[in-house]
Parts: structure tokens; sequence; C-alpha cells
């Protein structure tokens, strides 16, 4: 008998031999209906998995993304075997197959060129394909065996991928009723597990993703265990068109982006009362978190790049310059600046923790075919800060960063869910300050009681960090915070600090960002409020119509009223009908409209309606500038 450790530590005996499905359920039959894969020591595999010695075993449901992960790598099959089902005359050769975050795609060249009308009919073929619950069944070949296979199918993509492998390699195949493919797995049981799937789009992509290679189609796709999860994919994905800060950033005349400097965007009027909101919040807030701004230069020389790892580590992002026939680099971060101004006085025990922030433009060279909107650009304003503290206060430290954190994004009534992210194979330092440093971050996100996921690999090459996903209002996850663990940078820097001994010592240093990216963290309120934003840091926080010529004097007097005590006000005079007025400024999404005529002037009031409804409500000039003043004080979200 074998010992089997579950995720919970609970050890079950099981005979050898025995799969892990079979496993599942004798643990529980309502569970194994869920299971789509399992995690044994540590690997992912498929259910049919026989269990041949002690491990430790982890079921895995559409819930774990490795879960989700095996079922859209299933539907990727299931579209493969559609195509060669629908298209036996269109000499249809398979490339690759994976899934990725949000669905699954497949790269074929075939001699007919599919358009979005031949997705239907294909989509129907995959869920036939579904109802037949056909079994994919795992088998190891040798690598010779292998390439008869794909040769005698005339799959040559797949012959190539068979060939780049070693010689002795064993080749695995996955079998779905009579369509057999070259694939490492995991999959799910069956095709029947696949229940609700939907073909998204095609596009082109050439072969390994080499211009030189032949253009591949690529069709995309996404799959859930349950159709009413996909219709609500489908219904966030038409909302997410909707919000798309880039056509909102046009409409509200926030920013723009022009041919003449491709992902450097341009800020208008209506943009930069946002933005400089935001920067007055961020200042607010640090100050009340004893944070201390600094500035540092945007370009420096090549030696101090070398110095903090940057021109070994991130070179192919950044952009260079000459000066007096020296090397510099624009910098891509503000953390060795950051350094510099930490070096410029010796430290005490005292000082620290020691909070500098900065506000600070960097550049990073991204390929033009990955910029988009505010969401990836060339240059970015990072809120960063490097705390420098000593190793005990370090968990604390990073406990009142989470505070500072909690406080901003309940701002925007932002949730988060909590990732940590390890060593990655291209970093410094050595293993034990990797673990340590590790550690550190997991104590304090453990001693807090946050939930958190770990991503393997994932850290910054000088050390692992806590990033913090925020959700928006349709669901979707944004990374913006994050809390980096270095002992890199205060060592290649030599940075000390005298301890209550009187000897030196070296402080750790912790990275750490809010907002992210403040053009970022605009693209993403944009979508997150739908371009309805809270009064607060609303660009024009009330617009004022008078019906008539004969009301605009008034409309003017309340302007400059509101305009004196500090609010964001505009008066529209145009010779239109009210109605029309009252769409316009509700297409702008004006938190408040105010109508005046006869009645108000006289009464000195205003027929205020605010942004979603249809209904107005008569108020006091005098009442609604106060009501609208709490609001903008308690940052409120609601209008």
């Amino acid at each position: 008998m074998l010992n089997i450790t579950l995720k919970d530590g609970a050890v079950r005996e099981v005979a050898e031999g025995t799969s892990i499905a079979d496993f599942v359920k004798s643990v529980s039959n309502s569970l194994a209906k869920k299971v789509l894969a399992a995690k044994l020591d540590g690997k992912t595999v498929d259910l049919a998995t026989p269990l041949t010695k002690d491990a430790k075993v982890e079921f895995l449901t559409f819930e774990d993304a490795d879960g989700r992960w095996a079922l859209r790598h299933t539907g990727s099959h299931i579209l493969a075997q559609a195509l060669k089902r629908l298209y036996k005359n269109e000499n249809v050769k398979l490339a690759i197959g994976p899934a990725i975050d949000n669905g699954f795609y497949y790269d074929i060249d075939m001699d007919r060129q599919l358009s979005e009308s031949d997705l239907t009919d294909i989509e129907k073929e995959m869920k036939k394909i579904v109802k037949e619950n056909l079994p994919l069944v795992r088998k190891e070949v040798s690598r010779d065996e292998a390439l008869k296979l794909f040769e005698g199918l005339g799959e040559s993509y797949k012959v190539e991928l068979i060939n780049d492998l070693p010689q002795d390699a064993l080749i695995t195949l996955y079998t779905q009723g009579e369509f057999t493919d070259l694939c490492a797995g995991p999959h799910v049981a069956s095709t029947g597990k696949v229940k609700a799937l939907k073909l998204m789009s095609i596009a082109g992509a050439y072969w390994r993703g080499d211009e030189h290679n032949k253009m591949l189609q690529r069709i995309y796709g996404t799959a859930f265990e349950k159709q009413a999860d996909l219709d609500a994919y489908l219904h966030m994905l038409e909302e997410a068109k909707k919000r798309d800060h880039r056509k909102l950033g046009k409409q509200l005349d926030l920013f723009s982006l022009h041919e003449e400097g491709p992902g450097f965007p341009f800020f208008h009027p209506n943009g930069m009362i946002i933005r400089n909101e935001l920067i007055n919040y961020w200042r607010e807030v640090h100050r009340r978190y004893g944070y201390q701004e600094i500035k540092t230069p945007m370009i420096l020389n090549r030696q101090l790049w070398e110095t903090s790892g940057h021109w070994a580590h991130y070179k192919d992002n950044m952009y260079f310059t000459k000066i007096d026939g020296e090397d510099y680099a624009v910098k891509p971060m503000n953390c060795p600046g950051g350094m510099l101004v930490y070096k410029t006085q010796q430290r005490s025990y005292r000082d620290l923790p020691l909070r500098l922030g900065e506000l600070g433009l960097v550049h990073r060279h991204e390929k033009s075919g990955e910029l988009h909107g505010l969401f990836r650009v060339r240059n970015f304003t990072q809120d960063d800060a490097h705390l420098f503290v000593t190793p005990e206060q370090a968990e604390k430290e990073i406990q009142h960063t989470i505070d500072l954190f909690d406080e901003v994004y309940s701002t925007f009534g932002l949730t988060y869910v909590a990732e940590l992210s390890t060593r990655p194979e291209d970093s410094m330092g050595s293993d034990e300050e990797w673990e340590a440093a590790t550690n550190g971050l997991r104590k304090a996100l453990e001693h807090r009681g946050l939930k958190y996921i770990v991503n393997e690999g994932d850290g910054a090459f000088y050390g692992p960090k806590i990033d913090f996903h925020l959700k928006d209002s349709i669901g979707r996850t944004w990374q913006c915070g994050t809390i980096q663990y270095d002992m890199q940078m205060p060592e290649k820097f030599d940075l000390t600090y005298v301890g209550e001994d009187g000897e030196k010592h070296r402080p750790i240093m912790l990275h750490r960002v809010v907002y992210g990216s403040i053009e970022r963290f605009i693209g993403i309120l944009i979508e997150n409020y739908a371009g309805a934003f809270p009064v607060w840091f609303a660009p024009v926080q009330a617009r004022i119509l008078p019906i008539t010529d004969k009301h605009a004097d008034y409309a003017y007097e309340l302007k400059k009223k509101m305009f004196d005590l500090g609010l964001r006000v505009e008066v529209d005079a145009r010779s239109e009908k009210i109605g029309y007025k009252i769409r316009e400024s509700q297409v702008m999404k004006t938190p408040y409209t105010l109508v005046v005529g006869d009645q108000e002037v006289e009464n000195g009031t205003a027929a205020v309606r605010k942004y979603g409804e249809k209904d107005s409500e008569t108020m006091k000039v005098d009442d609604f500038i106060k009501y609208v003043q709490e609001k903008i004080a308690t940052r409120d979200q609601k209008y």
C-alpha cells in the first residue's frame, strides 16, 4: 500500500497502481465530478496517471489555474479534430495549440483561407465532439515511431517539432477517437468535460513567432465548465468593449496617441485633472504614512546601470545615448537613483525605516505590436518608493505598506488578490539570500492572514515580490501594486547604516509601487468607472445648462461662485434645445447637470440631475455646493 498525502495534510492509503481518478473517487464522489487534473508531487498530470510511490497529491478543479489550463488545452485539441473532420480536402496541417490565460488557440496551415463566418461551422463540429465524450488517451512512443506517424499523416510542423527533441526522448501522444496529436499534456479525462466553448476570432501568426517563417492561421477560442460561466465571460467582454479606455479617452478628451510618438501618450487638460488629482491624493497619503519625496535624473551613466545589474539583465528594454563620448541610459526604473540619494549621508539605525517616494518618469522599449493605449506604453510615471529598513523592521514595514495599499485601493472601491512571485532563472544573489527574502515576504502575508497564490519564477531579477492584482467592477483583474524584497541593491551599492552597537550594517531595501504606473492606473480607472468618475477627480464636476439665452447670466454667476470655491464647472450656453444639452452632458458623463430657467433664477435654485438618473431634484445653490464639497472631501464613490 502507498501513503498519499493530500493538500490539507491528511494521509490516505491506496493500492499501488491505482489511478488518480479512482483515488479521488475513494476520497469523495462529489469531488470526483469536479476534478479535472491533479498535481503529483508538484507536477500537473492527467487523472489517468497511476500512483506508483508515496506522494503528495492535490486535486485541481476549474477554480485552479492549472485545472482551467487542462480543460482549455483539451479545447484546443477538440478544435484541431473538428478542423480535420470539416476540411478533409483542404490539406489541413496542424502547428501548435496551447492553452492561454483566457482560453486557447491553434495555429494551422491549410489551403482554405478561413473567415469569421467559418467559426460557426467549426464550433458546431466541436460541440458534436464534446457530445461524443471521447476519452483522451495518453501514450508514450519512441522518437522514430512518432516521426513515422506524423510523416505518414503529412504533418510537417509536428515532424519539425519532433526533430528538435533529443534523440532518446520519449514522445507523448494524445488520442481522442480518430484524432491523435503530439502533446505533453495534461488534459481532462474526456471531451465531454468541455461543456461550454466558444470560438472567438481568427488572426495571423508566423510559425514559431519568426517573421521569416510562413504566416499561419490562428483560431482563438475559450472554454468553461458551465454554460453560465461562459455566458458571463462573454457578457464581460461586451461590457469591456463599451469601457475601452482608448475609446472613452477620445470621447471624454482625456488623452491621445500619435504616430509621431508611438507608445508616448499625450495628456489633454481633462486628463491632466485626473492625473493631478491622483498625484495630490498620492502625496497626501504618503505624507501620513511617513514618506519623504525625492526626484532623481532621467538619464544616468552606464556605470550606474552596470552596478545595479540593469545593464546585464534589462538592457534590451532600455534606451541609450552618448554624452561627452560616454554611454548613458534613460532610466527604465527609479531604484538606482534612490540608492545614490541614500548614500549622500551616513545613516543611523535611528533614521530607519527611511521611506523615500518618487513619482519618476521612466522609459522602457516595448515592441510596437505590444503597445496598447495607456496599458502598454514606452514612457510612464512610476509612483515608486524605496524603503530602507533593518532586518528586524522588514516584516513590520511590509505590513505598514499593505495598510497603505488597503487605504488607497478602497478609496477607488477596488479589491485585490495577492501573489507571491519567487526567484526567476535570470537573477542575482545566492540561494540563501533568496530564501531569506522570500520567507520574509511569505511571513508578512501569513502573519497578516492574507490569502495569496504563489507564482513560481516570476520575481524581479534582484528579489522576490508580492504583486497585488486589483479586481474591477466587471470582474477583470489588473496587476498594479507590488512590494519587492531586495538584498542585492544595498550590497551592490555598498549601502550601510550605523547600528546601536556603533558598527556599520547593511540595510534591506523594499521597492514598492501602489498605482504601478499612473498612466496605466488612469486607464484602469477609465474602464472600471466606464468614464463616469467619482466627483472628486471628475474633470468637470458640474455642467450648468441655461434653458434660454436670458438665463445665461444666472448660469455664469453660478459658475463663478462654484469656481471660486474650488469646483470644476462648465456652462453650456449653446442655442440648442435643453433636452439635447442634457443628453450631451450625460454623454460626457458629467456627475451633476444643473438646468436653470425662470423658476431657478427667481428662487436661487437649480434643477440637479445626477449622472445616470432620469429625474432631477430642485436644490438651493448653496445646499448643492455643500453637498458636492462633502462628496469631494470624503472622496465618495457615489453621486
